[in-house]
């Protein structure tokens, strides 16, 4: 988030683009946390190099669609040639006729749309956007496997706010906007596709359009008493968002939010642990 130097608290100027949203949405307080407080956490060493391999690949298919060299990229890294070749072996439907271009049709890599609202400026940056007379495509690398659940990723932010910030921007009505992503982990099978497309409409235009005015609604009413001293709401421990369980075959997990102790949602946890673990180390006493 972007926030503009001003002696007046109320005048501080928000960029705000789908990782926000999502994370307002899912708990104001670590939206807090991470963009007003600015406590970044450091990351785990495997979710670092998994950043860094999603940026490289990123570039990797920017490049491509440029027409610049992609050969050196690709060789310094086994998972790049990984990646590329499933994209080579199960492109995007709207990429199998690359040389079917019509007179006007365009094409954008990394294309950042902005739309100011109320008092903020929402942002986007598609991946590769795709304009044709009647139509428009947006579509969205993903360096992970398709989700079993796909109505999640409906739900998301990105997912909402990427074809809103078109209609708003274009000419285009929400029925000519679809939304694609495509999941580099994916098998490219009829059991588990490379790609998942959205179809935008106008009811969830209306949709977006009215959940956007909510959420900015209630996030100036949170700043407000933020810069009087008040922290954002925490969300009902019952949201799972604290803590997570992850069930597999045979064993099951628990990993907690990074913030859990600051917002003392893992005290009452910790110290129970603490108290079995004090009451396991005593030596039970003969009773004759």
């Amino acid at each position: 988030m972007q926030i503009t130097t001003s002696t007046q608290p109320q005048a501080r100027f928000f960029l705000l683009s789908q990782t926000h949203l999502n994370l307002l949405t899912a708990c104001p307080r670590k939206f807090q946390h991470v963009y007003l407080d600015q406590l970044g956490l450091p990351k785990l060493p495997e979710e670092e190099e998994r950043q860094v391999l999603g940026t490289q690949f990123h570039k990797l298919m920017q490049q491509r669609e440029l027409g610049l060299p992609i050969t050196e990229l690709i060789q310094a890294e086994p998972q790049l040639q990984r990646w590329f070749n499933a994209f080579t072996n199960s492109p995007p439907e709207m990429l199998m006729g690359d040389d079917l271009w019509s007179e006007g049709d365009y094409r954008d890599s990394e294309h950042q749309r902005t739309l100011c609202w109320h008092n903020y400026v929402l942002t986007g940056i598609y991946d590769l956007l795709i304009l044709r007379q009647q139509q428009a495509q947006i579509l969205d690398w993903k360096t992970y496997a398709r989700p079993q659940n796909p109505q999640w990723l409906q739900q998301n932010w990105q997912t909402r706010l990427y074809p809103f910030l078109l209609v708003e921007t274009s000419d285009y009505r929400p029925e000519q906007i679809s939304m694609t992503y495509w999941f580099a982990e994916s098998q490219g099978t009829e059991a588990e596709p490379q790609s998942l497309t959205f179809a935008y409409s106008s009811d969830r235009h209306e949709q977006t359009r009215q959940d956007l005015n909510q959420i900015l609604k209630s996030l100036t009413s949170w700043l407000q008493l933020y810069w009087q001293g008040n922290p954002l709401p925490q969300v009902p421990i019952e949201s799972g968002e604290c803590r997570h369980h992850e069930t597999n075959i045979g064993n099951s997990s628990e990993s907690w939010c990074r913030f859990a102790i600051r917002c003392q949602r893992r005290l009452d946890s910790l110290m129970e642990g603490t108290r079995s673990k004090a009451i396991s180390h005593i030596q039970e006493l003969p009773l004759w």
